[in-house]
This record gives structure tokens, C-alpha cells and sequence, in this order.
């Protein structure tokens, strides 16, 4: 078979095939994580090096800015839709602890790990296991790289899981993860123009800290004019194809990161807070524009995971040295850094007890984002950075996911349990949706003992007026009562009503959410 009469196909069809088997591969990785307690997107890491140039050979990815590039659109497109599917109303009186974990934490923590680094480093270099001693600036830099929770893996693996949490920690944990990339990239740049600058000129601190002021100000504020700009196009537009308006918000979710960070402020910032704003009004289509964004966010997380374990090269991330750092780095984040942050940022806020603190420290999981983050020591090499200083960074960056990852992440369920903060999430039975016009809601309810005090059937049961029972689900079986239905022991009921707030009184002095 003579291909190389038709070469430029046969490039594009290998370049699809190779693609799609990364994908599939991925995906089928996914299953397989759920049945042994390992979060996905460590395995997205592992199937991307698998690929390697140190892996099967099948890829040879070196490309920094590249993997930068798409890391930044897939973290665009991850918080956007985390903001979007996050319900102010749950992260309200939390927004205390959040706001201060998210800057003052992101803060606190790359001190006190920037130090540890330092320390390490050099008792590292002096037994001739790396080639360079880093400097305090070096080691704040590196510490900067991953002193954020990393969204994409906090938002995955609580949703994924299904996690409840008591004490309101999941969208305590959502908001911290969501909204502390901006200090952790802030710090990051900050510290690598510090870093780099010319021999014999001192640091302008000064300006460094007008920036952080200038970047978190126009970011809040964009985000927030943004959101409310994307909500109106949204509801007034009024598009024949309903398909479209899962790809008009991607693509004014994108343009929110673009124009602010023109604007001279922080994207990610303005990114997840147009998120939050848009997510919390009313919009025509939201359950599916939800729907479309949850699938594309898996898709970018799949595509960020996997650029980013090609662009690694495991036998420099696994060496003696690197390894070495990492391990006592990354424990030391673990087992210091992180509880010690959370303890000193929480003391104000009373009502939460100190399991509910000990889960927080345990939960501070790194994943993409300090891979990524990672990249700009690389790319800055161009411009005068030490390669050697920014080889070593983004290794062990990534040494420090893999084992927040395996420790932290496989044990998210585990430890909420043991702790006793683990709650049962109501299920979505049915799967329906009401459009915004219909003032009317929608209810799912568990039929329990407390519920059937009165009679078993249908019409012995008390409920507000306006409200009807509209299906009843019974295992796998779903059928429209009557008023002589009798009604068994975990039945699930659709409940329409017009008063859904005397419903839920109701049911609360039965001892039953809804």
C-alpha cells in the first residue's frame, strides 16, 4: 500500500485515530477509578504519560506554551461552569471562611511552604541528589505554584462522588477551590518577575502590590458586569436552533477571561464569579445549558489532564532528587502547611467544629492548576529564567499532584465518613425540569414512616393546598397515582406544587427534606 501518495490525509487521519484512542482510553480510565477509589483525573495524568516519549513513544509533546494555552481555555471553561452549577444561596454563610482561605490561606501557605522548600532544597543539593540550590525567591516561587486548591479536582471528585457534607463544607471546599486560582496566579507571576529581575536592580514591591489590587478589583468587577451581560444576551436573544445557546455561553464564558485579562485584571477571577452570577438568575434553558457545560468541562478536563502528563517526562519527575523533594514537600504540605493555614484562617468562625477543620485541611488537593502554573518558570526561560531552576519546579509540581491525588483524593468519601460529616445527596429520580416562566416547583420525596402516619393510601396524606403527586416511582417502576394508591416504604413521589415553601414546612415536621 503505497500511503505516501497520500501523505496529508493519512497525517490527519493518524492524528484523529490517535486522538480518539487517547480519549476512549481515558474515559474507560474513568470507569475503572470508580470501582477502586482513584480519582479520575490522576488516571487522565497516567494515560497521557503513558503516551509519552517516556511512555509507549507514540507522542512527542514538549511544547510548554502549548500545554499553558489549553490549560488556560479548559480552566476558563472549569470554573465558569463550576460558578454556574454553584447556588449562592449554599455558599452565602460561608463566604466569610471562603474569601479568607481563598487569599489570606493561599497566602499563609506558600510562606510556610516556601520556607520548607528553601530548607529542603539545599540539604537535597548538599547530598548531590540536584544540581542547583534554590534561593528563598525560587523556593516562594515554587511554593506560589501550588499554593491553590485546585478546582478541577475539588469540583470533579466531590460531584463525581456524590459527596454530601455536613457543617455546609461542600460548598465551603467549591468556594475556596473556585475562587483562589487568582491569588495563587497573582503570587505566581508577582514572584517570577521578582525572580527575574536584572542583576543590580531590586525588586519593586511596591508595584507588585498594586498589581494584586489592580488584578483582583477589575476581575471582580468584570466578572460581575460580565455575568449580568451574558444572563440578558441569553433571555433576550431568542435563537430559532435551542442548540446554539449551549455555545453562545462557552463562547462569552471565554470571552469574559479575554476581556478582563485585556483590561489588565484577573480571568480567572471574572470568570468564576460571571459564572456564580449567571448561574444564580433566571435563564431560559438552564438545565440544558447545564447539561452542555458539565460535558464540555469533562472533555477539557480530559484534554488539560492528558497535555499535561504528555508534556511531563516521568523519569525526571520520578528521579532520586525530585522525588526526594516532593515527598517531603508534599507531606509537608499535607500534614503541616495545609491543617496549619486552615486552623488560622477558620478561628474566627465558631460554628464549625474541629472535625469539620480537620476535613477542610485533609481536602486541599492539588491537581491541574499548579501543573500548569508550573509551565510559566518554562516559558519564562526565553526571557532569561534559569532552565535548570524551572525544570526542577515543574517536576516537582507534578511529583506533589500525583501524591495529593493518591493520598488526598482517594480518600475524600473515606475520611467524611470516618469523621462522621458524610450525608446522603437527594437523588434526581426523575430527571425533570421546569422552564422559569412556570412559577410552580418541583419536588422529589421519599415516602417514610413518619409520611404514612395517617394511612398508607395517597389521599390519607396531608398536604398544602395546590399541591399534587404527579408520579410515583417504585424501584425501577413509574406509574401516576390515584387517590387510593397505597403507598410502600421508599417510594419516591414527584411533588408539583404551587407552595413550595409551606410543603417543605410541612415535611420538615415529619423529619423529611426536600
Amino acid at each position: 500500500m503505497n500511503w505516501l501518495s497520500n501523505l496529508p490525509v493519512s497525517i490527519v487521519s493518524l492524528a484523529m485515530l490517535t486522538g480518539a484512542i487517547l480519549l476512549v482510553v481515558s474515559i474507560f480510565a474513568s470507569k475503572a477509578s470508580s470501582r477502586f477509589g482513584v480519582p479520575s483525573l490522576l488516571l487522565f495524568l497516567v494515560v497521557g504519560m503513558l503516551f509519552g516519549s517516556d511512555g509507549l513513544g507514540w507522542i512527542n509533546f514538549d511544547n510548554a506554551q502549548a500545554a499553558q494555552a489549553i490549560g488556560t481555555v479548559a480552566l476558563c471553561i472549569i470554573l465558569f461552569s463550576g460558578g454556574f452549577e454553584t447556588s449562592f444561596r449554599e455558599i452565602r454563610p460561608v463566604l466569610g471562611p471562603g474569601i479568607i482561605l481563598a487569599t489570606g490561606g493561599v497566602l499563609m501557605t506558600a510562606m510556610l511552604t516556601g520556607l520548607f522548600i528553601w530548607l529542603v532544597s539545599s540539604l537535597v543539593f548538599n547530598w548531590g541528589l540536584i544540581a542547583i540550590r534554590l534561593s528563598l525567591l525560587e523556593s516562594l516561587l515554587m511554593a506560589a505554584v501550588m499554593s491553590s486548591t485546585d478546582s478541577a479536582s475539588v469540583f470533579s471528585i466531590l460531584r463525581s462522588k456524590k459527596q454530601g457534607l455536613r457543617q455546609n463544607l461542600r460548598p465551603l471546599l467549591e468556594l475556596e477551590s473556585g475562587s483562589n486560582d487568582p491569588m495563587a496566579y497573582i503570587l505566581t507571576v508577582m514572584l517570577l518577575g521578582l525572580v527575574t529581575v536584572a542583576p543590580g536592580e531590586s525588586p519593586n514591591w511596591w508595584h507588585a502590590a498594586g498589581e494584586f489590587a489592580l488584578q483582583m478589583s477589575v476581575g471582580a468587577a468584570a466578572g460581575y458586569l460580565l455575568g449580568r451581560l451574558i444572563v440578558w444576551t441569553i433571555n433576550r436573544i431568542g435563537l430559532i436552533n435551542t442548540s446554539l445557546y449551549g455555545i453562545l455561553l462557552l463562547a462569552m464564558a471565554l470571552m469574559v477571561f479575554a476581556l478582563t485579562d485585556m483590561l489588565k485584571g484577573n480571568g480567572y477571577l471574572a470568570v468564576y464569579i460571571a459564572g456564580l452570577v449567571a448561574g444564580n438568575r433566571k435563564m431560559v434553558f438552564k438545565k440544558p445549558l447545564t447539561n452542555f457545560l458539565d460535558g464540555f468541562t469533562w472533555l477539557f478536563q480530559i484534554i488539560m489532564f492528558l497535555s499535561l502528563g504528555l508534556l511531563v517526562s516521568p523519569r525526571m519527575v520520578f528521579s532520586t532528587g525530585t522525588a526526594l523533594i516532593g515527598v517531603m514537600v508534599g507531606l509537608f504540605m499535607i500534614v503541616v502547611a495545609r491543617p496549619a493555614t486552615v486552623l488560622a484562617c477558620m478561628a474566627p468562625f465558631r460554628r464549625f467544629t474541629w472535625k469539620a477543620r480537620g476535613y477542610v485541611s485533609w481536602v486541599g488537593l492539588r491537581g491541574a492548576v499548579p501543573i500548569i502554573f508550573a509551565t510559566y518558570p518554562l516559558v519564562a526561560v526565553a526571557d532569561g529564567f534559569s532552565p535548570v531552576v524551572a525544570e526542577l519546579i515543574f517536576n516537582v509540581v507534578f511529583f506533589i499532584t500525583i501524591l495529593s491525588l493518591v493520598i488526598q483524593g482517594s480518600t475524600v468519601s473515606f475520611m467524611a465518613e470516618r469523621l462522621g460529616l458524610s450525608k446522603v445527596l437527594p437523588q434526581d429520580n426523575f430527571g425533570i425540569d421546569l422552564p422559569d416562566k412556570i412559577k410552580s416547583a418541583m419536588s422529589e420525596i421519599e415516602v417514610r414512616e413518619a409520611f404514612l402516619a395517617k394511612g398508607q393510601h395517597l389521599k390519607d396524606i396531608s398536604l398544602p393546598e395546590g399541591t399534587l403527586v404527579v408520579m410515583v416511582k417504585r424501584k425501577d417502576e413509574y406509574f401516576v397515582p390515584t387517590g387510593g394508591t397505597l403507598l410502600k416504604l421508599g417510594d419516591k413521589l414527584l411533588v408539583l406544587t404551587d407552595n413550595n415553601d409551606q410543603l417543605k414546612a410541612d415535611l420538615k415536621k415529619l423529619g423529611i427534606d426536600c
